[in-house]
């Protein structure tokens, strides 16, 4: 499997003007070898695209200027382009679809991937990348050569298991530089602790689990407060100038740090979760259809549940371990994890329930998170017999006592 190790490094005032013509330089071959595209009536292959937006657009007096970096990131550029023209048209004709993850009672099934828009121009403000393959740099000891940049000093916090096949160069929106390996990963047998565990993802707490467990997610909320409050300021400032530059930086700084301190508890969290057990079964969120909430779209958005999902897929698969997202429809909290009996909808105001059928009080998230298990290991109730008589009714209210044992604000 391959796997990504990324780095930051501080290059020198001439290191910054050689990449910021190297970024120009990129950007100017994508827009120009996608505006061949559009106008085409048939795509170009990338050979063809190489021969005119490179080769031939260097021997003019409005490109020539291309020749003063290196050939390789240009190329990687209009590969880039193909993937991903290849990925739309994939899209369109259904067929961006992969084995899926999500399991149903132990059956596999497939799940489509989100639809890809066709691709668009890039601009000067905002992320600046530039790839380069094998030839384009090397590993000298503890610096990076890059073509036609020198030498950078990433600050190394860990070891590259295996020689990286590419290397990306970052430029974020806050100014700051990476390096971003692409190595190859040899799976690691490890034994697990536990044999499996679900999990249920929410806003107030993080994730409940099946095994009692509770993490509960770092607060965001002073920084949001304060991205809004310049957000205000910048839409009063004058577009390009100065003052309303520095705000821009101040916000995508304070965007970094959220997004910092969310990944370094999500990378944690899931670690733990995934070298502990040997199954690990999410429910699949429709996470985009919940953020149309107005009233919880941004304090789901911070949360980073999809996010979650990716780290503990990919670190399931680094260590053997089996990933399973039960669907969305299972009724994991209409449903009694110890006898069954599905009590039906519930308001979310209402945090513990009675079941009417065994006598038997729950948390309405650990429940979840036990039916969730149960579900993503193929073991269900017999519903047929424990199940409600009668359709379905209005979710409960905190008036019903016999029913809701604990109503809480969420």
């Amino acid at each position: 499997m391959k796997a990504r190790y990324q780095f930051r490094f501080y290059p020198t005032d001439q290191q910054q003007q050689l990449l910021a013509q190297l970024f120009g330089c990129v950007r100017v071959v994508w827009n120009d070898a996608l505006a061949i595209c559009k106008q085409s009536l048939e795509l170009p292959s990338n050979n063809d695209l190489q021969k005119l937006v490179i080769t031939q657009a260097k021997k003019t007096l409005d490109r020539s200027w291309l020749s003063d970096v290196s050939n390789i990131p240009l190329q990687q550029s209009v590969a880039d382009l193909g993937v991903a023209y290849k990925n739309f048209f994939d899209s369109l004709k259904g067929k961006r679809k992969g084995t899926a993850v999500a399991t149903t009672l132990g059956t596999r099934a497939t799940r489509c991937l989100k639809k890809v828009g066709t691709p668009r121009f890039k601009k000067k403000t905002g992320r600046q990348s530039a790839r380069f393959r094998i030839g384009g740099f090397s590993i000298k000891g503890e610096d990076v050569y890059l073509a036609k940049i020198g030498n950078v000093k990433p600050i190394w916090s860990r070891q590259l298991p295996s020689s990286p096949s590419s290397v990306t160069v970052i430029k974020d929106c806050a100014n700051r530089y990476f390096l971003s390996f692409v190595v190859e990963l040899e799976p690691i047998q490890s034994s697990a602790k536990n044999q499996s565990i679900g999990i249920d993802l929410g806003i107030k707490t993080f994730a409940v689990m099946s095994n009692g467990e509770k993490a509960i997610s770092p607060d965001y909320s002073k920084k949001d407060r304060k991205i809004r409050k310049l957000q205000r300021k910048l839409a009063r400032q004058e577009k390009g100038s100065k003052r309303r530059e520095i705000t821009r930086l101040r916000i995508a700084k304070q965007h970094n740090q959220i997004a910092d301190t969310r990944k370094d508890f999500l990378h944690k969290l899931s670690t733990k979760v995934v070298s502990e057990n040997q199954t690990i079964v999410l429910e699949d969120l429709n996470v985009s259809g919940m953020v149309k909430n107005r009233k919880l779209a941004r304090a789901i958005s911070l949360q980073g549940w999809r996010e979650f999902r990716v780290f503990c897929e990919a670190k399931s698969e680094k260590l053997n371990r089996d990933f399973r997202v039960i669907s969305r429809w299972e009724p994991t909290s209409q449903t009694c994890s110890c006898c069954g009996y599905r009590w039906g909808k519930i308001d979310l105001s209402v945090r513990s329930v009675l079941c009417l059928n065994c006598n038997t009080e729950h948390d309405r998230d650990e429940n979840a998170s036990q039916n969730i298990k149960m579900v993503g290991m193929g073991h269900r109730h017999d519903l047929k017999r424990a199940q409600r008589t009668g359709k379905t009714g209005s979710p409960a209210q905190s008036g019903e006592a016999s029913r809701i044992t604990a109503p809480l604000g969420r």
